[in-house]
């Protein structure tokens, strides 16, 4: 049928769109990177700190999310927040995966 390879591979395509999302929702609390590794991970969203740190900068530079610096403890920790801007493009994104979600219903009934 199709070996473990051609699976991750679709797998990890599949899911690479939904880790923004689901970064984007889960920052509307500010929070810092490790600790946003766990939320994802407790909520299926596995991803590690290679994927994780480049996409956070990417969405910081688009003017999707806010960082700032907490260095009230020992080991200063960077904290984001999604921004305004991405706010509004997670509520667009998740109406989108709503609709996709609902045409993918139409395809299981499909004969």
């Amino acid at each position: 049928m199709y070996d473990d390879e051609v699976l991750a591979t679709h797998l990890q395509e599949l899911r690479r769109g939904t880790i923004v999302l689901a970064c984007l929702l889960l920052l509307e609390r500010p929070d810092y990177g490790y600790a946003l590794i766990e939320a994802l991970e407790e909520r299926g969203f596995a991803t590690d700190a290679n994927t994780l740190y480049p996409l956070l900068r990417r969405l910081e530079k688009q003017g999707l999310l806010i960082s700032e610096w907490d260095t009230a403890e020992a080991r200063p920790r960077k904290f984001y927040r999604t921004s305004s801007d991405g706010a509004a493009l997670a509520e667009l994104l998740t109406a989108e995966w709503r609709q996709l979600d609902t045409a993918f219903d139409t395809l299981k009934d499909t004969p």
